[in-house]
C-alpha cells in the first residue's frame, strides 16, 4: 500500500516554476529554425491569429489574462447560463426544423429524440391551413411548437391557438414561441411589417399562456448576410431593444416584455468563437435588462442553429462533421435549444436519413458524450473567458453605433447595415479565395468523382432584403463550369502535372497542385506524357533546387509538345513559365483564369 506524504502528492513539487519569458525564448528558438528572427512578445505575436471584429487570438493564455467574474448560472449577468440548473437534468431542447410536413415526419422526429418543433409556416413553408394536419397526433401539451411565419404570423398564431383550444390543452402547459419578428422579416425581404398585431399577440401570451413567447429575435439574417460574430450580436441587441420599446409602449411592463423574447443565433464549426458568442450574448442582454430596470428578468433564452453559411453543396457528407462541432459548441455555450440542420440542407428538402442524422447528433452529444452533465464546462478557461469579454465589448460598440444611427429599423432602411455586413463578407471572401479559411471537400481535398446528392427542391426562402451568402459560393461557380463542360464534352478540363526528380522532391507540390486545380473542377493528370494527357496546360512540380536546374528546359519542352500555358508550383522567375501557384495565392482567380484559357464558359 502506498502511503502519501502529509501534504498530499504534489506532482509538480520537484519542478521549478516556469515564466512566460522562458516560454518566449523557447518559441523564439522554434521560429528561428524556420527563418524568422523575432524575440520576446513579438514571438508570441507571430503565432497569434487575427479574427474578425478586431479580435486577436494568442497561442497561450494564462492567469494574467483577466476577465470579469462571469458569476453563477441563473444569476446576472447570466454568462454561465440563464437557468440555475442548466441542462443537467435532460440536456438542451432538441429542436427540428421543418419547411414541409410529409405524413408522419413530425411524429417520427418526436418519437426519436426531438423535443420541440420549428415550423416554417405560411408562404414558402407549411400552409397555415395545413398546420392541423401536420400536427395531427402531436401532444401539444408535451411538445413545444415554434412558428416561423413571417407576414403570415397572425394567421398561423390564430390557427395554433385554435388547435390548443380544440385539443383541450391547458394554457399553462403550452410551451414554445409564435416566432413574430417584424424586423427580421424586413431584413430578409426589405418589406416593413406593422408591430401593433405583434404587440397584441404578446399581450395575449403574457395574459393567457405564461410558457409561450410571442417574439423571436432572429440574428440569422445578419449572419447569413456575411456578418461577423460581433455584428450578429450587435444587430440582435438592437432588434431586441426595438422590440422592448414597442412592447412597453403597447402597455406591457418591462419584465413582461423581456419574457416575450427568444433569441436565435448561428452556431458555426468555429467551436470556441461560438461558445464565446453565446456567453457574450447573455451578458449583453443582461446589461440591457439592467439599464431597463429589470436586472432580475434579463436571462436570455437562446435558440442556436447550425450555420447555413458553412454548409457546402459539394461533398455534403462533410456537413455532418461541421454540424457536430457546431452543436457541441452550442451545447457547451449554454444554448437552451439547438437545431441541427440536415447535411443536405443546402441541396434541397432533407430526406428521412438526413433528418435522422441531424436529430441523433444532439442525442449522441447529450446521452453518450455527456456534454450537459456540467453547467458551462468552458467557464474558467482563460481563453474562453477572455474571448467572451473581448467579443462582448466589440458587439456592444456595434450595438451602440446602430443606436446612434436611429436604431435597427433605421440602419436596415438606410442601407448602412447592409454595407457593414458586405464589407465584412468581402474581407472574409478574400480569405476563402486564398484558402486561408479552408472549406474541406470544396477548396481543400475536393472529390471530383463524387456522385451528386439529389434532393427535391426546397421552397424558395424569403428574399428581397439582405443577401444570403455561403462559404462555398465562389468555388461552386467554378465547379458548375466544369460540370457543364463534362456534360457537353464527356470529360472535365485537364491539366498535366509535370513532376521533376524523385518522389521526395515533387510529392508535396504535386499534391498541392492537384488539390488546388481540383477545387476548380480541373482534373490533374499524372500518368503518361503531356501529349497523351489530353491537357492543354501543364504545371511543374518539384523542389526549388530542381527548378533551378530543370524548370526552364522542361517548360520549353512542354511548349514544344503543345502546352499553351505552363504553371509552376512555387515561387520564382523562370523563362518559359507563364504563371505561378503557391500557398496563399488567390485560388479563385487562378482557377477562373485557367478555365477561361481552356475555353470553359
Amino acid at each position: 500500500m502506498t502511503v502519501l506524504p502529509d501534504d498530499g502528492l504534489s506532482l509538480a513539487a520537484e519542478f521549478p516554476d516556469a515564466t512566460q519569458e522562458q516560454w518566449h525564448r523557447l518559441v523564439e528558438g522554434v521560429l528561428r529554425k524556420s527563418g524568422r528572427e523575432v524575440s520576446g512578445e513579438a514571438a508570441e505575436d507571430a503565432l497569434s491569429t487575427t479574427l474578425e471584429d478586431g479580435l486577436r487570438t494568442r497561442p497561450l493564455y494564462t492567469a494574467r489574462d483577466s476577465a470579469p467574474d462571469p458569476g453563477l448560472p441563473g444569476f446576472a449577468p447570466y454568462v454561465r447560463g440563464g437557468r440555475p440548473e442548466g441542462g443537467v437534468a435532460s440536456g438542451w431542447d432538441v429542436r427540428q426544423r421543418h419547411t414541409a410536413a410529409p405524413d408522419g415526419a413530425l411524429l417520427a422526429d418526436l418519437e426519436n429524440g426531438v423535443t420541440s418543433l420549428w415550423l416554417l409556416a405560411g408562404r414558402g413553408g407549411i400552409p397555415v391551413s395545413g398546420l392541423a394536419r401536420a400536427l395531427d397526433g402531436v401532444h401539444l401539451d408535451l411538445a413545444p411548437v415554434v412558428l416561423d411565419a413571417g407576414q403570415d404570423t397572425e394567421a398561423a398564431a390564430a390557427e395554433l391557438f385554435r388547435l390548443y383550444d380544440e385539443k383541450g390543452v391547458d394554457p399553462k402547459a403550452v410551451r414554445g414561441s409564435l416566432g413574430a419578428d417584424p424586423l427580421g422579416y424586413e431584413a430578409r425581404t426589405g418589406t416593413a411589417l406593422p408591430f401593433a398585431p405583434v404587440a397584441e399577440l404578446a399581450k395575449r401570451c403574457a395574459a393567457e399562456f405564461p410558457g409561450l413567447r410571442a417574439l423571436t429575435v432572429d440574428a440569422l439574417p445578419y449572419h447569413e448576410a456575411g456578418g461577423s460574430a460581433a455584428q450578429e450580436l450587435g444587430a440582435s441587441l438592437a432588434t431586441g431593444v426595438a422590440c422592448l420599446r414597442e412592447l412597453t409602449e403597447a402597455g406591457l411592463g418591462i419584465e413582461q416584455a423581456l419574457g416575450q423574447l427568444e433569441f436565435r443565433y448561428a452556431a458555426t464549426a468555429d467551436q470556441f468563437l461560438t461558445i464565446a458568442k453565446l456567453r457574450a450574448a447573455r451578458r449583453l442582454w443582461a446589461r440591457v435588462a439592467e439599464v431597463s430596470g429589470a436586472a432580475g428578468a434579463g436571462a436570455q433564452v437562446q435558440h442556436a442553429v447550425t450555420s447555413p453559411v458553412m454548409m457546402s453543396r459539394r461533398d455534403p457528407w462533410v456537413n455532418m462533421l461541421r454540424t457536430t462541432v457546431a452543436t457541441l459548441a452550442a451545447g457547451v455555450g449554454g444554448a437552451d435549444s439547438v437545431t441541427v440542420l440536415p447535411f443536405d440542407h443546402a441541396i434541397g428538402l432533407p430526406d428521412a436519413f438526413a433528418r435522422r442524422i441531424a436529430r441523433n447528433t444532439s442525442t449522441i452529444l447529450i446521452e453518450e458524450s455527456h456534454l450537459a452533465r456540467v453547467i458551462d464546462p468552458a467557464g474558467g478557461s482563460w481563453y474562453v473567458e477572455k474571448l467572451t469579454d473581448e467579443l462582448a465589448h466589440a458587439a456592444w460598440e456595434f450595438f451602440r453605433s446602430i443606436e446612434r444611427d436611429g436604431g435597427q429599423a433605421a440602419v436596415l432602411r438606410s442601407g448602412r447595415l447592409r454595407t457593414d455586413l458586405a464589407t465584412t463578407w468581402a474581407e472574409r471572401s478574400k480569405k476563402l479565395a486564398k484558402r486561408r479559411e479552408p472549406v474541406t471537400g470544396v477548396s481543400e481535398f475536393p472529390f471530383l468523382a463524387e456522385k451528386p446528392v439529389v434532393r427535391e427542391p426546397a421552397p424558395e426562402p424569403p428574399s428581397g432584403g439582405l443577401p444570403r451568402v455561403r462559404r462555398d459560393e465562389a468555388y461552386e461557380e467554378l465547379r458548375a463550369r466544369s460540370d457543364a463542360h463534362l456534360a457537353a464534352t464527356g470529360s472535365r478540363p485537364r491539366i498535366y502535372l509535370a513532376t521533376l526528380g524523385p518522389a521526395a522532391a515533387y510529392t508535396a507540390r504535386a499534391g498541392f497542385a492537384a488539390n488546388l486545380f481540383q477545387a476548380g473542377g480541373i482534373e490533374p493528370v499524372t500518368e503518361g506524357s503531356f501529349e497523351e494527357s489530353g491537357a492543354t496546360e501543364a504545371v511543374l512540380c518539384s523542389s526549388d533546387a530542381l527548378y533551378a536546374e530543370q524548370a526552364e528546359r522542361t517548360a520549353a519542352s512542354l511548349k514544344a509538345a503543345g502546352a499553351r500555358h505552363v504553371v509552376l508550383a512555387g515561387r520564382g522567375e523562370f523563362a518559359g513559365v507563364d504563371s505561378y501557384v503557391f500557398a496563399g495565392c488567390d485560388a479563385v482567380a487562378v482557377l477562373s483564369e485557367t478555365l477561361d484559357r481552356m475555353g470553359v464558359s
